[in-house]
């Protein structure tokens, strides 16, 4: 069994339904242990689209890294996401943050997700399930680095504590 950390958003439709449905969905194939509060964020992407609601996650799988990100773009898909522009608008997102310790970088697929450092919207949910997690190419805390981020910078709006909107009671 993998520890595996993943990332959520969506900002098309009823954002947390989405949010829930995809956790409901992930259940199938990864024992969820943690799941962090909700947060509004900006959209990172072109500016003329809505706010997101973000999310992560902890929980065990058997998946291997290729088939767990198979996995997740058949719930992607399932959902309603379909391509379109760059960090454009989508009923859901689902990424991998981290895989146990593990290192991947192929064409397809990069462990860490390489946005993890510089995006608040990955830090500050991940900062609730995991702040003592060390990232394991940069060697910090997920807490220091939500710190290094936030500096000066205004948190994301947290809207919905874990336990109100998906409580996770393993």
């Amino acid at each position: 069994m993998a520890q595996v950390y993943l990332g959520l958003g969506s900002n098309l439709g009823d954002r947390e339904a989405n949010l829930r449905e995809a956790l409901r969905r992930l259940e199938e194939r990864v024992t969820l242990e943690s799941v962090s509060a909700l947060y509004e964020t900006p959209p990172l992407g072109p500016p003329d689209q809505p706010w997101y609601l973000n999310a992560a996650c902890c929980g065990t799988t058997e998946l291997e890294p290729r088939k767990l990100l198979a996995f997740i773009k058949e719930i992607e898909r399932e959902m309603g996401r379909v391509p379109t522009v760059r960090w454009g608008p989508r009923i859901i997102d689902i990424d991998i943050l981290f895989y146990d310790g593990l290192i991947v970088h192929t064409p397809d697929l990069i462990i860490p997700h390489p946005g993890i450092p510089d995006r608040l919207f990955v830090l500050a949910p991940l900062a609730d399930i995991a702040p003592g997690f060390t990232h394991p190419q940069l060697k910090e805390p997920i807490s220091v680095l939500l710190d290094r981020l936030l500096g000066g910078s205004q948190a994301p709006r947290r809207v919905a504590e874990a336990e109100e909107w998906y409580p996770c009671t393993r």
